[in-house]
């Protein structure tokens, strides 16, 4: 969608602060042995409290409140009896609607003890996230993000996974545009002041390529390889974005 108004912004603010409170008690939570719909329930109460609902299990009729992906699940991981073990890497998602309005949020939890490989593909897809928002502004093309994004994540020695984008949102988790990983030369129409969207490298630690399991949600690596991600929605403007699901927006 495109803001039009304040009550617009202000609508999206709150969908953007509930996302971002529902992931902080989910990525706090991470531990061994906790189960991932342990983690899913957790995310649920804040939701509940909130008022808010689950986007993917309105929109997509997803069995559960949020995606939780482990290891070589890149992401829509579905939470389940699963228990988190030591190093493994914590994808979480969430995705929230309240009032009509929806925002989307990632991180990717490293989990004690920490394999250096897996600290450094998850921070790398912080540094590519925060590397394309400094060129997310009105009147660069789509694309000129993806190039940042590829770049920095192959600058680290890493790979993007292409099928897997940023995307538009507002009133429906995906719209439009399409915000690529990579520099693809389709994605050359300008960005606009008041478009809302997500910036969100995803990430692979081998070859980039994935494929859709068995339980018709979950997309793995092909290679079996460790995978992350990070997103934030966000308000483009002339400046700087605004970024909804930051803590404290």
């Amino acid at each position: 969608m495109t803001v039009r108004s304040e009550a617009e912004l202000s609508g999206l603010k709150r969908a953007g602060r509930i996302a971002a409170e529902t992931l902080e008690v989910m990525r706090r939570a991470v531990q061994p042995g906790i189960a991932t719909a342990e983690l899913d329930a957790l995310a649920r109460g804040v939701l509940e409290r909130e008022g808010a609902r689950s986007a993917p299990e309105l929109v997509y009729r997803f069995p559960a409140a949020t995606c939780i992906s482990l290891n070589d699940e890149v992401v829509h991981g579905v939470p389940g009896e699963r228990k988190i073990q030591p190093g493994d890497v914590v994808k979480l998602d969430v995705t929230v609607e309240k009032d009509g309005f929806m925002a989307d949020t990632a991180c990717t939890v490293v989990v004690e003890p920490r394999p250096s490989q897996a600290v450094r593909l998850a921070s790398c897809a912080r540094t590519a996230f925060a590397a394309a928002l400094a060129v997310a502004r009105a009147g660069s093309p789509v694309n000129r993000v993806g190039r940042t994004v590829e770049t920095e994540v192959r600058r680290q020695g890493f790979a993007v996974i292409p099928p897997l984008c940023g995307h538009g949102i507002g009133r429906s988790i995906h719209e439009e545009p399409t915000v690529p990983n990579f520099d693809d030369p389709e994605a050359h129409s300008p960005l606009e002041a008041g478009m809302v969207l997500t910036i969100e490298p995803i990430i692979s630690a081998g070859s980039g390529g994935s494929y859709m399991a068995l339980d018709g949600w979950t997309v793995r690596t092909t290679d079996c390889a460790l995978s992350a991600h990070y997103e934030h929605t966000l308000v483009i403007t002339r400046g700087k974005p605004i970024v909804l699901t930051a803590l404290g927006a």
